[in-house]
């Protein structure tokens, strides 16, 4: 990796952390090279426009998603062990200063037609589909019931992350996590195959 890559990925490091805090709307080439210290034409030659930097930064931003969420999920044993993985490490994301870029994203985005919002579209539908796809894995292991909706799963269980979020962060609520694993572990009772002792 030459020393512009290395740049570049450590400016976009910084992006993601003050997307986290403002929101992609609020992040702008000139705010950016404020907080990296770098010079504006600098990173104008990086990114070229402030939607070029945002795309970036959601691209940037999904890959460290999916390196502290998706992938040491999906090494935990199928069914529930994997739902609680998934679980503790989104939360754990989320709980990084900021909170997640993608809730940030959503509600600066979520009626504004364009490539970031495209993009912030393909993003949460892979992520929904994940989700679906873990409790799939449940279902053909025995472990849910055959009859039991993916994908109203993955919207009970992204709605659970969502509220967290919020109850957390906007609210100051000290237990939100716990409510949230408690309404994660409901909807687990609710698909089991037969109830625990």
């Amino acid at each position: 990796m030459g020393k512009g890559d290395e740049t570049r990925l450590a400016v976009l490091d910084q992006a993601v952390e003050v997307a986290r805090r403002v929101g992609l709307s609020g992040l702008t080439i000139g705010s950016l090279a404020e907080q990296t210290q770098l010079s504006k034409s600098g990173l104008f030659g990086h990114f070229r426009s402030k939607e070029a930097l945002q795309l970036q930064v959601l691209e940037h931003a999904r890959a460290g998603f999916e390196d502290a969420v998706a992938r040491p999920a999906l090494r935990a044993a199928r069914g529930e062990p994997r739902v609680r993985e998934l679980l503790d490490r989104w939360l754990e994301w989320d709980a990084r200063p900021g909170g997640c870029p993608f809730v940030a994203a959503a509600t600066d985005f979520d009626d504004q037609p364009g490539a970031v919002r495209d993009r912030l579209v393909h993003d949460q539908r892979d992520m929904f589909d994940m989700i679906a796809t873990i409790f799939r894995g449940g279902v053909s292991d025995g472990q849910f019931r055959v009859d039991a909706d993916p994908e109203q799963f993955a919207q009970d269980f992204y709605g659970v992350i969502l509220a967290c979020h919020h109850a957390l962060r906007l609210l100051g609520d000290e237990r939100a996590e716990s409510r949230a694993r408690r309404a994660v572990e409901a909807l687990l009772v609710a698909a089991r195959t037969t109830p625990s002792p």
